[in-house]
C-alpha cells in the first residue's frame, strides 16, 4: 500500500532518473493514484519522457499532464519549417508509410491524419516527430484499416499476453468481435495497461482495441 506522499516521491524519483530530465523543473502532485505533472521544459521529447516515466510507477492510475513546452530562441521554428522536417523524418523512417499520412502544423502543434495498416505505423509516426525542435505537441488522429481479411484470433492474443513477463500474471480477459478487440480486467499500472493494448494491436486484422482494463491498487487514505 502507498500513501499519496510515497507515490509522489516514487514518481519524482522516476522522473529524475531519466537523463534528459535531471535538470527539468517538473512538479508532481498525487491524489489517490491520479498524478498531475506541471512545469516547463525546453523540448517536446522531455514532456513525453516525463509522462512515460510516471506511467511506469506501480500505483499510478491516471496522469493529468500540464507540462508546457517553451523553447529558447534557438528552438523556435515556423510551422512551415516544422512541417518540412516532419515529412523528411517520415521519408527516412521505413516504419512510416508517409504516402498514407497527412500532416498539419499549427502554432507548433502537429496534427496527423490518414489511414495505415498497423498500429505500430501510427506509433512510429508520432515517435519520429517527438525529437524535432519547434514541436509543442502531437495529436495523432491516424486510423487503422488492416489489409488482413482473416478473423482476429482471440487465442493468439491470449497466448501473446501469457508470454509477456510484465503482464502474464495479471487478470486480463480478451474478447473479439469482428475486427474489434476488447480488453477487460485489472492490472497494476498504466504501463501494464498500455503493454496489453500493444500486444492486442499486433494481432493481424485488428482495426480497433477497446482498452477497458482497470488499474487496481491499494492506497492509504491518510498520509
Amino acid at each position: 500500500m502507498k500513501s499519496n506522499e510515497s507515490l509522489q516521491k516514487e514518481v519524482q524519483d522516476a522522473i529524475k532518473w531519466e537523463p534528459l530530465l535531471k535538470a527539468a523543473e517538473i512538479g508532481v502532485t498525487v491524489k489517490e493514484g491520479v498524478v498531475t505533472l506541471t512545469g516547463t521544459v525546453d523540448s517536446y521529447v522531455k514532456k513525453t519522457e516525463a509522462e512515460d516515466a510516471a506511467k511506469k510507477v506501480a500505483g499510478v492510475k491516471a496522469i493529468v499532464e500540464n507540462i508546457v513546452v517553451k523553447y529558447g530562441e534557438w528552438g523556435v521554428k515556423n510551422d512551415n519549417d516544422i512541417a518540412k522536417e516532419i515529412l523528411n523524418a517520415f521519408k527516412w523512417n521505413w516504419q512510416v508509410p508517409n504516402d498514407k499520412i497527412t500532416v498539419k502544423v499549427e502554432k507548433g502543434w502537429v496534427y496527423l491524419d490518414g489511414e495505415v495498416n498497423w498500429n505500430y505505423q501510427k506509433d512510429a509516426a508520432k515517435t519520429a516527430i517527438k525529437n524535432l525542435l519547434g514541436v509543442n505537441g502531437v495529436v495523432n488522429n491516424i486510423k487503422i484499416a488492416s489489409d488482413v481479411k482473416d478473423a482476429v484470433e482471440k487465442g493468439d492474443i491470449e497466448k501473446a499476453i501469457a508470454r509477456n513477463w510484465s503482464i502474464n500474471d495479471q487478470d486480463i480477459q480478451v474478447n473479439v468481435s469482428g475486427n474489434r478487440v476488447t480488453l477487460s480486467g485489472a492490472v497494476g499500472s498504466i504501463f501494464q495497461k498500455d503493454e496489453a493494448a500493444r500486444i492486442a494491436w499486433n494481432a493481424p486484422g485488428v482495426w480497433f482495441v477497446d482498452n477497458n482494463l482497470e488499474i487496481e491498487y491499494d492506497y492509504l487514505l491518510v498520509d
